[in-house]
């Protein structure tokens, strides 16, 4: 029985460290935001910040770190699809959708007359 009431008290360590990690975490959003930072570099530290403070809770408060090895192999698959959802429009800039395939051919054209 002792063991199970030490676990207990280690359980709830736990959960009160990662609490105040998050309010500090949370405070540090705050205290960026009143910075005023270029927008880009604003959203990269904001993001940084979250994938920090969403990996604690799902590491501790929803038990994570105790499970099997096939459960991070599902969550690194999520994240690298995650990925190259938000990558996608990087590929797309050089795109030529929506461009007339002869406007330069018909200009030429039109000059000519």
């Amino acid at each position: 029985m002792q063991s199970e009431a030490d676990h207990v008290k280690k359980s709830i360590r736990t959960y009160v460290m990662i609490g105040a990690a998050l309010f500090v975490f949370t405070g540090i959003t705050v205290a960026v935001n009143q910075v005023h930072l270029a927008v880009p570099f604003a959203i990269t530290v904001a993001l940084i910040i979250a994938a920090t403070k969403g990996s604690m809770v799902a590491s501790v408060f929803m038990h994570l770190s105790h499970e099997k090895k096939w459960i991070y192999g599902s969550l690194l698959l999520t994240a690298i699809g995650f990925a190259l959802v938000i990558l996608l429009p990087l590929f797309t800039i050089g795109n030529e959708i929506g461009t007339p395939i002869h406007a330069g051919h018909a200009a030429v054209e039109h000059a000519g007359r």
